[in-house]
């Protein structure tokens, strides 16, 4: 079971009681496990059948009970809860709380996902004046970032504040809550319930023939229909406010699904002469059709984010391999909205070089990282956690560096994508975020704090290799590793009177241990 809460910078005095009211559906020893922890910080709690329970909050995880989950504590929960509904959710009746469960193939619950949210009232003030435009809006960002937190206030303030009529396009109550009334939370929009997510286009288009709004609110736009839906209410003139996957501008239009939401892209084969006067290749990218959404924001934070007020703009700047520019803001502790202007300077900027021990990475930019065979969510996580100066991009062409898996090394692709594209590249020993660290802190000489699994892991392969090469008289090679890692190797090589010396060139420098 998880509990996942949505933070809050501005607490009302019901909040806390919304999250007892969650709290209070868990089993007797959990609620105690729970009371002295900070619940306004909770992210989730873990609860799955055979697994030790686990209370989770923004940098530590705590485990609530040294036994396993049984059916009994599953069923606990399960008999303070509604029925589940197709898409196996359920809820507390006028809260934000969700309840999603898991089941096994013969369809017995064994496990529950429980996502407590919190309103947040009062910081809309990032995005205040777009909404006062009347233009189309579209949220992206990673899963968590608070994209249906930032939803529900717009709808609020729309419906509240600007006297809109506003109808929110609820799926499995995610935006306004469990019950026939509505959470508070949306102030006096109005909501529509869709009862399966598959019935979501039908539904916008049912708000928009049946019920005159001036504002549609929706979440998580994730299909071709969504998006067809999308585009029939904006060419009707209801101003439409939705979010929909992908961290950034670029992931949306690389997704043949949702790119219509931002245009669309064709390929174009240009003329000799037209290729020449563009400075381009004869095969060129470019915009389909209008976008559906007029503004384009990046949450890269609850407090920061990148707007994009010209989507079509935007678009084709990203489809000549340009930066899309943009307008970063950011909300300080205080409460103050700092504004500045990202420069539209080419994606593709002069050429890395190899990275190699004795080079530094000195940029006034954020550095474009596309990764070839890596998790990309994984790569974001680490570069958040590193708080490093980089972003992943969806396209070689606009990369600054390539990381590639090593074991891809060799495959077509990756060889035709470094023949085309004048990037460096740097290997990762694995798809993981381990080995995602090693690599990054070498690129921005991050080479303090390594981790303590990556060390050991050096440390048990140059042992075993040292015995191999006092038992056999045989020189061994060891894996490539970061400058740091070497030394380290170098200085315990040297401890059993052996010599070992650096060979190779970077991504491949490594050891070679020689018999004494």
């Amino acid at each position: 079971m998880v509990i996942s809460v949505m933070t809050s910078s501005t607490k009302t005095p019901g909040q806390l009681t919304d999250i007892h009211l969650l709290v209070a559906t868990l089993p007797v020893y959990l609620q105690h496990a729970l009371a002295p922890l900070p619940l306004d910080q909770l992210i989730e709690v873990v609860m799955d059948l055979g697994r030790p329970p686990e209370a989770r909050f923004e940098k530590e995880t705590v485990r609530l009970a040294d036994r396993p989950v049984t059916h009994e504590d599953i069923s606990h929960v399960l008999a303070l809860l509604g029925e589940f509904t197709e898409d196996n959710r359920a809820g507390i009746e006028r809260t934000l709380h969700r309840i999603s469960c898991i089941r096994n193939r013969k369809g017995t619950i064994i496990g529950l996902t429980l996502r407590a949210g919190r309103a947040i009232f009062g910081t809309i003030d990032l995005l205040r004046d777009l909404i006062e435009t009347g233009q189309n809006l579209l949220v992206l960002g990673r899963p968590g970032v608070g994209k249906t937190t930032k939803l529900r206030e717009m709808a609020r303030v729309l419906a509240d504040d600007f006297h809109k009529r506003v109808i929110v396009i609820d799926t499995s109550n995610e935006i306004g809550g469990d019950g026939d009334i509505p959470h508070p939370a949306i102030g006096g929009s109005r909501r529509m319930q869709v009862a399966c997510p598959d019935r979501q286009h039908a539904v916008m288009i049912e708000a928009v023939e049946n019920h005159m709004p001036e504002v549609i609110v929706v979440d998580e736009i994730g299909t071709e229909a969504e998006a067809a839906a999308a585009r029939t209410i904006a060419e009707r003139g209801v101003q439409l406010i939705g979010t929909a996957h992908g961290n950034m501008l670029e992931n949306l239009i690389l997704n043949p699904t949702l790119s219509d939401l931002v245009g669309g892209i064709n390929v174009v084969t240009l003329s000799d002469e037209e290729a020449k006067r563009r400075h381009t290749s004869k095969t060129v990218t470019e915009r389909k059709a209008p976008p559906t959404f007029d503004i384009v924001i990046e949450m890269v934070s609850r407090d920061e984010v990148v707007v994009h007020r010209n989507t079509a703009k935007a678009v084709d700047y990203l489809l000549q391999g340009k930066n899309p520019g943009g307008e970063r803001r950011t909300r300080a502790g205080d409460g103050q909205i700092h504004t500045e202007e990202v420069t539209e300077e080419p994606v593709v900027s002069s050429p890395l070089p190899i990275i190699s021990d004795e080079t530094i990475i000195r940029r006034d930019k954020p550095m474009r990282i596309f990764p070839y065979a890596l998790s990309r969510d994984l790569l974001e996580r680490v570069i958040r956690d590193l708080e490093i100066e980089a972003r992943v991009v969806g396209r070689a062409e606009w990369a600054d560096i390539i990381l590639a898996l090593k074991t891809k090394a060799q495959e077509p692709q990756l060889k035709r994508i470094l023949k085309e594209h004048d990037v460096p590249v740097q290997m990762v020993r694995s798809n993981s975020t381990a080995q995602m660290r090693i690599t990054l802190r070498g690129i921005f000489h991050m080479m303090s704090g390594l981790e303590e699994e990556t060390v050991q892991e050096a440390v048990a392969e140059t042992e075993h290799a040292i015995r191999k090469v006092l038992d056999e008289g045989v020189e061994v090679a060891l894996p490539p590793q970061p400058a740091t890692v070497r030394r380290m190797q170098h200085r315990i090589i040297s401890q059993h009177n052996l010599m070992s010396e650096s060979v190779g060139r970077e991504p491949h420098r490594h050891l070679v241990i020689h018999p004494g």
